[in-house]
């Protein structure tokens, strides 16, 4: 058989400077162009070298191209202008700055690079049309993004978005804890979504898992600070939204607003089920385990009577402390019970000495083994689960 031939195109040679100042995106935008274009080789990689800095005003890299085999390798430092009012947004709406979207083939993005959003002056602004996820995959199947480092998203640091059979893992994301909506991931209408051995530090969700997303597989997780692992929100507005088929494994949560978490508004329809939360350690989160049908943060929220359904959720294996005297708290809908929950070895303690740990459990049924401390009385105890 031939050899595969890899075809090479540095941004460099098409005009990149990589001083951090001189606005670099039509550099990128020339090179993007010839490797997608390129039919020559059985793989392109579009290369941006280190020991540079890059600006780069919002981009959409498009993927219908020639090579069904990319490589996108990320070297150097990526940077976003500093100040919000110089970037060149369409119509002032800056609700991205870098895309990917519309690949078919095999996508990958590497390297020992970094990407930083420069989100500092973003998060003080009061403006709402300011919202600006950094990095997006978008429209895109068989996509792997590894060994790079996000830093100070305006907004959410990563969102995979209608994309299908995406990997992302060794990835390093880290913002500062007080910066707001700088969640580290975020699934939206995606499926087959693989998110291993990543260390996230933001200042909102570490991994957000929302509407349409299915077979989900987050392992290996060192979050916080942040606000822990959300399946939310959902149902906002009276929407029917879903998720399924999360599997949740070995995590280690430190000093988190929350642990493993799902939220659903009030009013909303659809469900969240087949979940599995297994062998989680908290380091002082305030609340490791939530289900919260009654979400609505940050305003006024009538009572509603229909909610989303959430069924068939496993707790296993979760132990450590809880910087909150609940540590577990289930607050369901009257109408709309969570059904199904089950919870087996679980030992939270307080991180103060001497103080024990309690649950608050309301409209909750399902079972529990004999070693779940606090005790969760809502749940009835049995062990063949």
């Amino acid at each position: 058989s031939r050899p595969l031939r890899t075809e090479v195109f540095n941004v460099v040679d098409y005009g990149a400077i990589g001083d951090g100042i001189t606005d670099d995106t039509q550099a990128f935008m020339d090179a993007w162009k010839a490797a997608c274009n390129s039919k020559s080789a059985n793989s392109t990689t579009m290369y941006i070298p280190h020991g540079k800095t890059y600006l780069l005003q919002p981009i959409i890299f498009n993927g219908r191209c020639k090579s069904n085999n990319i490589n996108f390798q990320i070297d150097g430092k990526i940077t976003a202008p500093s100040d919000p009012y110089d970037w060149k947004c369409d119509e002032d709406r800056c609700d991205h700055w870098i895309v990917f979207e519309h690949f078919e083939g095999r996508l990958s993005i590497h390297g020992s690079g970094t990407i930083n959003g420069q989100g500092k002056n973003w998060w003080s602004l009061s403006c709402k049309h300011h919202q600006n996820i950094g990095f997006i995959i978008n429209h895109s199947y068989n996509v792997h993004i590894n060994h790079l480092r996000f830093e100070d998203s305006p907004q959410m640091h990563i969102a995979l978005e209608r994309s299908r059979n995406v990997h992302a893992s060794n990835l390093t994301i880290q913002a500062p804890g007080n910066s707001p909506n700088t969640d580290g991931i975020h699934i939206q209408h995606s499926s087959n979504v693989f998110i291993h051995n990543t260390l996230i530090k933001t200042g909102d969700d570490c991994i957000s898992i929302g509407d349409g997303s299915s077979h989900i597989s987050i392992r290996d997780i060192a979050c916080g600070p942040g606000h822990g692992i959300s399946i939310g929100s959902l149902g906002v507005n009276g929407e029917n939204e879903t998720v399924e088929f999360v599997r949740v494994r070995d995590v280690h949560l430190t000093g988190t607003t929350n642990g493993v978490r799902i939220k659903t508004w009030q009013g909303g329809k659809g469900y969240a089920r087949n979940i599995l939360f297994e062998r989680i350690t908290s380091h002082g989160s305030t609340r490791p385990i939530v289900i919260d049908q009654y979400y609505c943060p940050h305003q006024y929220c009538k009572n509603e009577t229909s909610a989303v359904q959430i069924s068939n959720v496993m707790y296993s294996q979760i132990s450590g402390t809880s910087h909150r005297q609940i540590a577990v708290e289930l607050a369901c809908s009257e109408s709309t019970p969570c059904t199904d929950i089950f919870m087996k070895d679980i030992h939270l303690q307080s991180t103060e000495d001497g103080d024990e740990t309690s649950s608050y459990c309301l409209n909750v049924r399902g079972l529990r083994n004999s070693q779940v401390f606090p005790n969760v009385p809502c749940l009835l105890q049995g062990e063949d689960f």
